[in-house]
């Protein structure tokens, strides 16, 4: 019976001691803290790795973790200076840097940093209007991370970033946001569609000016060599006129043609005088006359040539060229130029010798 009792006090023993090593020996995982608090009381802070306590004197509370916490909280209704309510989404990053000042010194660190984000939020919104509001929210997050860092500083807590997710203002607002926004694109649209048509009427302006000017120059210079190929033409016309002027006068004076051959040949030539609309008057010469004296007997049957004077021209300083009067009034004609007018005897053919100067005005019909 007492070795049963002694067994059985042994195995309580060894379960007792069991129990008290296993209670005495706490593991802290990494990035984690605990309070051990003794009777009660703040005794110590267990960092991570192996820790011993004393059972049942030492009691290990929650542990904490030490890593950097992401809090997104609901969103938030906000006055702006304006009077405008807008809803805003806040995220808070943060990290226990005191695990005792964050265990003893708020009840609920979560919930306190919830209640002074939106109170510090409030507070600075609501000293800007809608419009800033939604343009500084660069500003909002460092007035925020400011004043939460300062207030849970004493907490053992440190705030390292706030940002504002969503800031939303009511529908009514955004109905007139939006037909500003649209009349803004509008409005710069057209301002940039205004400036890309003077642009282009610049160019166009400046590429017809500079047409303008090339088109002058290529004119001016087309009339300039117009005007060389004129020159050159007038000059070459000229120069055969010349050619031919003196090929005629050296083959005048070669075939020593003499006075009834030249009286020929100006009979020949006045029906081409007389063309022409504008042909009024003939001038005809006084020299005229004496060689037509000779013209009747030009080719008489059997006479030779040297009898009926072929051969009267010596050279060609012989041969008189015609004389042209100055044309005289038609109350001033003498009487060989008024039978040419009244369609006597020189105007029928009849070739007599007029005088010296004699004139004779054709009407247009005689002319034609």
């Amino acid at each position: 019976m007492s070795g049963t009792v002694a067994a059985v006090l042994a195995l309580v023993i060894v379960a007792l001691a069991v129990f008290t090593v296993v209670r005495a020996i706490r593991i802290v995982p990494q990035a984690t803290s605990g309070l051990v608090e003794r009777f009660g009381r703040y005794h110590r802070t267990l960092n991570s790795g192996l820790n011993i306590v004393i059972p049942f004197i030492d009691r290990l509370r929650p542990l904490i973790d030490m890593r950097e916490q992401v809090v997104s909280f609901p969103p938030q209704p906000v006055i702006t200076k304006d009077n405008l309510v807008v809803s805003i989404d806040s995220v808070i990053y943060y990290q226990v840097t005191d695990p005792r000042a964050a265990t003893y010194e708020v009840a609920n660190f979560i919930t306190a940093v919830e209640q002074l984000t939106v109170t510090t939020l409030r507070n600075v919104v609501g000293g800007m209007d809608l419009e800033r509001t939604l343009t500084s929210r660069d500003q909002i997050n460092s007035e925020l991370r400011h004043e939460l860092d300062e207030a849970t500083g004493k907490w053992g807590i440190r705030v390292g970033r706030v940002e504002l997710k969503a800031i939303e203002p009511p529908s009514s607002i955004q109905d007139s946001m939006e037909k500003q926004m649209r009349a803004d694109r509008d409005k710069r649209a057209a301002i940039l569609s205004a400036e890309g048509e003077k642009q282009a009427a610049i160019l166009s302006a400046e590429g017809g000016k500079q047409a303008a000017v090339l088109r002058a120059r290529g004119e001016a210079e087309a009339a300039v060599m117009r005007a060389k190929a004129d020159a050159e033409s007038q000059a070459l016309r000229a120069k055969g006129e010349a050619d031919a002027i003196t090929t005629v006068f050296r083959a005048i004076h070669e075939g020593r043609p003499d006075t009834e051959l030249l009286a020929y040949q100006y009979l020949q030539m006045l029906p081409q005088i007389a063309q022409g609309d504008s042909n009024k008057i003939w001038i005809i010469p006084s020299e005229l006359g004496k060689a037509l004296e000779g013209l009747g007997g030009f080719f008489p049957p059997g006479a030779g040539s040297r009898e009926r004077g072929w051969d009267r021209v010596e050279s060609p300083a012989d041969v008189q060229p015609p004389v042209q009067r100055p044309l005289r009034a038609p109350g001033q004609l003498d009487n060989g130029a008024a039978r040419l007018a009244d369609g006597g005897p020189a105007a029928n053919g009849g070739l007599g010798q007029p005088t010296d100067g004699a004139a004779a005005k054709l009407s247009d019909g005689a002319a034609g």
